[in-house]
């Protein structure tokens, strides 16, 4: 009979966690690395560019590739002939390894995690508790799949109760375009089939830890009616010409996986779960021998990409930028940002919103302003601020109206799209939206040169922060015009793919 000691679990938790903070999968390098390869969006090779120099810098120095550091997902099956060396439970265990991992000194992770979710929404500090998936198995070893999920990818998962004779092809295709990007693409995307609604989720889920292997599958041949589906679905999404970034391209999905299970004859439940370009899941099998910590890759893994902006690359200082400049802006153009910009998200605005609903003054000045919607990590070290990278623009659309009318914000940052009402708004008010890339958040953070609280520091990652930037690439996503290159890019590259399937 296999002992497993209580540390052991605890260290291997925490040193995965840690490691999947700023270690990219190997298979996802790879295959991010092919699809800028051959991507003939420019707007998409840019994105990937970023994305994969950020992978490299967070690899090198051991910080966050995204600031979303995630929720804990944990898939742990228990060999029926192991026993415990332990006071704690299970849980208890897996979340003090989730505790040591989020706050280790040298490479602090975001804690996003609150708890009475419908109710105060209060930050646990330390990312826990995690969401544990449990299998008691025949054998004497612990096998435990580590992920940490971040809410942009999160949110957009889709269940669908379909009818037994529905086409799981057509759902997925006429499904993934209601996305939109706040899920980072490029990324995979996981579907389970089958069972209840609950296990269709989890299998979904779950197969998101499987390493990345369409090329490989494409190349045999498909064996099964699953490995048909992952090729027949892969090549649709990617006709969609979402692109990298939503900004329209090649390549939107990376590979896709398939679990399925046993249903109901009248059922047919369909979970999809995509996975961001900050993919993060580590695998470990605790024998009773120690701890099992995770071996480091080579960096030489990591290919060797550089991004030139160019001379003719928009530069805008933001401490001078009026109305009137912003009207020359041009959809889908790249701007390199300098000077000072407000940080602020849901709380912040929420916040916001109800001071001006009561005629309170804010306490900052909005006016001819631009406002990053990120919550950063803390800083370690030297570091001005942790990795800050982008949040999903739509969550701050049903504030957008009041924020320009009432206090005269000129700009927005952001990562994805935005809704109608928003571009309304923005068109209505002549203010431009831009969009940084979702998943380059160190790359980012180097152009932050100083940054301070402003207001609501009790909000943590939610407080309003003053950004003095240098360089910052974005690209304009929706003009002062309303138009959006969320909706123009997909559109063009759809049309260019199906063209050249037809020539």
């Amino acid at each position: 009979m296999t002992v497993i000691r209580q540390d052991d679990l605890i260290d291997s938790v925490a040193d995965a966690l840690q490691f999947i903070s700023y270690y990219h999968p190997v298979d996802f390098i790879k295959a991010v690395h092919e699809a800028y390869e051959r991507e003939e969006s420019q707007a998409a090779k840019d994105s990937m560019a970023q994305i994969l120099i950020n992978s490299r810098m967070c690899a090198q120095g051991h910080r966050p590739i995204c600031q979303d550091t995630g929720i804990v997902t944990v898939f742990i099956k228990v060999g029926m002939n192991v026993r415990w060396d332990s006071a704690m439970s299970l849980d208890e265990m897996i979340n003090e390894g989730v505790r040591r991992a989020y706050t280790h000194p040298d490479n602090v992770l975001r804690a996003s995690i609150l708890a009475d979710p419908a109710g105060a929404r209060k930050n646990t500090k330390d990312n826990t508790p995690a969401v544990i998936h449990y299998e008691i198995v025949p054998g004497d070893t612990v096998d435990v799949h580590v992920a940490a999920k971040g809410g942009g990818s999160e949110n957009k998962s889709k269940l669908a109760m379909l009818n037994p004779s529905d086409s799981i092809v057509d759902w997925i295709v006429k499904t993934v375009p209601t996305m939109g990007a706040g899920w980072c693409p490029p990324g995979m995307l996981g579907i389970g089939i089958g069972g209840t609604a609950e296990k269709a989720a989890l299998l979904a889920k779950e197969s998101l830890m499987d390493p990345i292997d369409i090329h490989e599958l494409r190349a045999r041949g498909p064996q099964n009616r699953v490995e048909e589906l992952r090729l027949e679905i892969m090549d649709k999404v990617n006709e969609l010409g979402i692109g990298a970034q939503g900004l329209g391209g090649l390549t939107t999905v990376l590979d896709v996986k398939i679990k399925d299970y046993p249903t109901h004859a009248a059922s047919l439940p369909v979970a999809m779960i995509p996975n961001c370009a900050a993919t993060r899941h580590a695998h470990f099998v605790l024998d009773g021998s120690g701890p099992a910590l995770q071996t480091p890759p080579n960096l030489d893994d990591w290919p060797d990409i550089t991004w030139e902006v160019g001379d003719s690359v928009r530069r805008v200082n933001l401490d001078t930028v009026t109305a009137e400049d912003v009207r020359d802006w041009k959809p889908g153009e790249t701007v390199l940002l300098s000077g000072k910009m407000l940080t602020g998200r849901d709380a912040a605005h929420k916040k916001m919103t109800d001071m001006l609903a009561k005629g309170e003054e804010l306490p900052v000045d909005l006016k001819g302003r631009f406002i990053y919607y990120v919550g950063p990590v803390d800083p370690v070290r030297d570091e001005v601020v942790g990795p800050a990278g982008p949040t999903t623009a739509t969550r701050m659309d049903k504030f957008t109206r009041t924020m320009l009318e009432k206090t005269g914000l000129l700009g927005m940052i952001g990562k994805s799209e935005r809704g109608p009402v928003a571009i309304e708004a923005i068109k209505e008010f002549g203010a431009v939206y831009l969009m940084a890339v979702g998943g380059a958040a160190y790359l980012v953070s180097k152009a932050v040169k100083a940054a301070k609280v402003l207001a609501f520091p009790e909000m943590g990652m939610e407080a309003i922060y003053e950004f003095e930037v240098q360089d910052m690439p974005v690209t304009v996503a929706v003009d002062v015009n309303g138009v959006s290159v969320h909706e123009t890019g997909p559109k063009e590259w759809h049309a260019r793919i199906i063209e050249s399937k037809t020539v």
